[in-house]
C-alpha cells in the first residue's frame, strides 16, 4: 500500500514539475515602442511598401531552345491537344506444334 502511495505521489510531483514551468511562463508579447515624440503616440507609422521584384536575369533565348509543342491558354486540358497515340498491334498466340502420323 505503501508503495503504490509513493508511485502516486511520484506521478503527481512529476506533473507538478512539468505543468508549473508552463503555466508561469509569460506569453510572447511584441516589445513595446517608445510613445515620446511630437506625433500622436501611435507608434512608429505605417510599414514601407515592399520593394519590387528584380527583373528576370537573362536575354534572348538560346539558340539550341526548342519552342514548347502546346500552349495552355484556356480551359481545355492537355490531353486535349495531344493526339491520341497508336494502339500496338495485337500479337500472334504461340501455336503449339501439332504431330503428324507418319
Amino acid at each position: 500500500m505503501l508503495m503504490i502511495a509513493g508511485m502516486h505521489l511520484l506521478g503527481l510531483v512529476c506533473a507538478a514539475v512539468l505543468i508549473i514551468p508552463a503555466l508561469r511562463d509569460s506569453p510572447d508579447l511584441p516589445p513595446r515602442g517608445s510613445d515620446c515624440g511630437p506625433d500622436d503616440g501611435w507608434g512608429r507609422g505605417p510599414d514601407a511598401p515592399p520593394k519590387p521584384p528584380a527583373p528576370p536575369r537573362g536575354g534572348i533565348p538560346l539558340l539550341d531552345a526548342d519552342q514548347a509543342r502546346i500552349r495552355l491558354r484556356d480551359h481545355r486540358k492537355l490531353t486535349e491537344f495531344l493526339p491520341r497515340r497508336e494502339r500496338r498491334p495485337a500479337r500472334e498466340p504461340d501455336r503449339t506444334p501439332v504431330r503428324t502420323g507418319g
